[in-house]
């Protein structure tokens, strides 16, 4: 049972070394999670952005290049551009983010001719080894979708299920969490998530098992959920929180990394590969972590 991300990456290596390939590559924080990746033998690396500005973070680091391939293109958008098509065209198996606004690389990812689109919505999935919780804690989407709709939420649950089960979490919990557990009318959120419950029951969404709605402390504390009387099977024991907006998403994302100091990794969904796409804040172990878990992902397709 995979319960954190220790075992994650003894997963990954067992599983990889996968090829990833990272845009605007000269990023020192980027470049160690390659390095402490390369090191223990889950990936292999594709460096694409300013060669000098890459061997010089290199030694300064110690990362060995021998046997990484570096792209020189200093200009970030064409880099980004050639990092994605490297995984088109199936030379690399996970696409990274390096020293590049999101935006620009999402725009390679979703280009027509040479990204990576499927017509599915992209999603972001943060996961967290944390003591506050005996397994890992999915929590989506912190990142990527603002208000979703009905169906986009379905989708952003199928993304999320894809990357549990990628983890060997084969029927993964997912609590649909709203600001109280009880539908209202008055509330949209409420209103979706029992929705999202009774497509899950009527095999709509596959592969999970779906609850909601659900306040967090009883979709995470059996203790909370009997104290209210709640019986079903992820009450308490949820392995994916689904929030209902960017902003709660995002709060809780931030509290579980700062309040809680959990570990944390984060990958974008839905795509034809993994992205690896990280914060600036996080660490160069969160960027590791979101590597191992992209080398899970390549495996699984």
């Amino acid at each position: 049972m995979i319960k954190t991300f220790n075992d994650v990456l003894n997963l990954a290596k067992e599983r990889g070394p996968k090829t990833i390939s990272v845009a605007v590559a000269q990023d020192k924080e980027v470049l160690l999670a390659v390095k402490n990746a390369v090191d223990k033998e889950i990936v292999k690396a594709i460096l694409v952005g300013d060669s000098e500005k890459i061997r010089e973070i290199s030694e300064e680091i110690n990362l060995d290049i021998n046997g990484i391939d570096i792209v020189d293109e200093k200009d970030v958008t064409e880099a980004s551009r050639k990092a994605v098509e490297l995984v088109s065209s199936g030379k690399a198996h996970i696409v990274m983010k390096g020293l590049v606004d999101t935006s620009i690389i999402l725009k390679a990812v979703l280009d027509k001719e040479i990204g990576l689109r499927t017509g599915k919505v992209l999603s972001h999935v943060a996961i967290f080894d944390t003591e506050c919780y005996d397994k890992l804690l999915f929590v989506t989407d912190a990142a990527m979708n603002i208000a979703p709709t009905l169906e986009q939420k379905k989708e952003i649950i199928e993304n999320a299920v894809y990357v549990a089960q990628s983890a060997d979490i084969n029927e993964p919990k997912v609590a649909a969490v709203c600001a109280k557990e009880k539908v209202n009318p008055k509330m949209p959120a409420t209103v979706d998530a029992k929705e999202l419950e009774e497509m899950n029951k009527k095999g709509e969404i596959e592969g999970c098992i779906v609850g909601g709605p659900f306040a967090l402390d009883n979709a995470v504390s059996k203790e909370a959920a009997k104290h209210k009387g709640i019986d079903h099977p992820v009450a308490g024991d949820a392995d994916i929180i689904l929030v209902p907006t960017i902003e709660t998403g995002n709060v809780l994302y931030k509290a579980l990394n700062f309040l809680a100091n959990s570990k944390s990794a984060g990958i974008i969904v839905g795509a034809k590969a993994p992205i690896v796409l990280t914060s600036r804040a996080d660490s160069d172990e969160a960027k590791l972590n979101s590597i191992a878990l992209g080398v899970l992902m390549a495996s699984k397709k």
